[in-house]
């Protein structure tokens, strides 16, 4: 395993990613400060890209910065008592200091992001019609007859029946799926070049779930669309990303191919992730091995690795400090990349052959 060069989730080999991505960000930090205390580090030097048609995956924990990133992404932070740092570009384009004006052109075109909570995200005292409509007429050269359409084909595409009713409704009226699925439509009508979703399915049954997320996969591969999924839903990952980023307590730990991260998890924590997971293919009854702990367990990552105090792996090393910075990112292999002391091992092929044969 060979040291990354350079900063902490740069570029990776040309193999990995060919295309100019839509979305570039680079150490971004966020700290939120109150006056007489000290600032609370809730992204800490995060680093990804995401190119047009590619979705990549945040996953972790409640409250390892999934959602406080992607806001960081989309300029919705407040602007009093927070600090972020680091660079958010958007087709080249730095979005860190943007004026308002700038960034509410870009957001609903450009880039939209689907909220988790549709019932603080829709405008309890405005028609669901109107909220879908207005995004069309703010973006678009459409007439208002023209949004309307649109947005009854919308609504219709994420799977809310009676469309046109519901366009007359107000977000009390309609069931918590279907609030969230109005939001989905919203955040889709302009067709932007950067989604962002955080948790966009947590309120829907599996049907629905497995509609909306094919919804999104049409989107990614008809028009392009760079996707950002932020879940705790490894069977969502699972289904619909191409590269995963796990985060623990601000920062990324292991970066890999979906695929490569499902057969081969390095770091303990992304292990334990999966580990925690019932399975079909296990007998009735295999118990699950969930992580020990809570994530307020943990240490600041200038005093060690912030995942040692609930590791299985850790060993002192964990808790020391190196060069100001504990366990860099690091390439596990093409496209792979690690945070980890003692990461999980697995035999290699001529081992597994030398075991068999043995027995």
């Amino acid at each position: 395993m060979s040291p990354l060069t350079g900063s902490i989730g740069a570029t990776p080999p040309a193999d990995v990613r060919t295309t100019t991505p839509v979305l570039e960000v680079d150490e971004l930090a966020v700290t939120f400060k109150r006056k007489g205390e000290q600032g609370t580090r809730a992204v800490d030097g995060v680093s990804f890209a995401v190119a047009p048609g590619e979705t990549i995956g945040l996953v972790g924990e409640s409250g390892c910065g999934k959602s406080v990133t992607s806001l960081a992404v989309m300029g919705l932070l407040p602007t009093r008592g927070v600090q972020v740092t680091g660079s958010v570009r958007l087709d080249g384009r730095e979005l860190l200091g943007a004026g308002d004006r700038e960034l509410r052109r870009l957001r609903g075109a450009d880039m939209a992001m689907i909220f988790q909570d549709p019932l603080s995200s829709l405008n309890p005292t405005v028609k669901i019609g109107t909220q879908v409509t207005e995004v069309l007429l703010e973006h678009t050269e459409m007439s208002k007859k023209e949004a309307v359409e649109k947005a009854v084909d919308l609504l219709d595409r994420v799977g809310i029946p009676d469309p046109v009713r519901r366009l007359g409704e107000y977000p009390h009226q309609l069931s918590g799926g279907m609030r969230q699925r109005a939001l989905i439509a919203m955040s889709l009508a302009c067709s932007p070049r950067l989604l962002i979703a955080d948790e966009p399915t947590t309120a829907l049954d599996v049907t629905i779930q497995a509609q909306i997320l094919e919804l999104l996969r049409e989107l990614v591969v008809d028009s392009g669309t760079a996707l950002v999924m932020i879940t705790h839903d490894l069977g969502v990952v699972a289904g619909l990303c191409d590269r995963v980023h796990v985060m623990y307590a601000g920062k990324i730990i292991e970066t890999a191919d979906r695929h490569d991260l499902f057969a081969r998890p390095r770091q303990p924590y992304t292990g334990g992730l999966l580990g925690s997971v019932p399975r079909l293919d296990t007998g009735r009854g295999t118990p699950l091995h969930p992580i020990r702990g809570s994530a307020r367990d943990t240490i600041a990552w200038e005093q060690g690795c912030a995942f040692a105090p609930r590791c299985d792996n850790a060993e002192d090393d964990c808790l020391t400090e190196v060069s100001g910075s504990i366990v860099p990112l690091e390439y596990d292999g093409p496209g792979r990349e690690l945070r980890c002391r003692h990461p999980i091992e697995y035999p290699s092929a001529a081992d597994a052959t030398a075991t068999g044969a043995a027995r």
